[in-house]
């Protein structure tokens, strides 16, 4: 059942996104940027995290999942390091994702050729 939530959930999201691009005059780097903050936001407050424990993969792959993951490892690394938390600890928890995007992205300008 935990796949099926996590597809209803991803799939919301990518929908909501997908609205929003339709229906508003945002580019597509807006909508990126709002989501995150918006995943931030629902992080910060505590309601994200109970979205991820329902869902998880459903709400942890999404552009609002990342902006969760930022607030998550900044609360955390605030609890151990202090106010050198509030600079270390996003980058900390997001570091395997940011590095995974690094490496895919640099995959796949070594594989296709640019458009002109």
């Amino acid at each position: 059942m935990m796949f099926f939530w996590a597809f209803v959930i991803g799939g919301l999201l990518c929908v909501i996104a997908q609205l929003t691009l339709d229906l508003f005059p945002l580019t597509p780097a807006h909508v990126l940027v709002l989501f995150v903050v918006i995943g931030a936001v629902l992080g910060g407050v505590g309601l994200y995290g109970k979205l991820v424990s329902f869902a998880g993969a459903g709400a942890t792959v999404p552009l609002t999942g990342f902006g969760y993951t930022l607030v998550t490892g900044v609360g955390e690394a605030v609890k151990t390091k202090g106010v050198l938390g509030l600079l270390t600890g996003g980058l900390t928890a997001a570091a395997g994702g940011i590095k995974a995007a690094v490496l895919f992205g640099l995959a796949a300008s070594l594989v296709f050729k640019p458009k002109v």
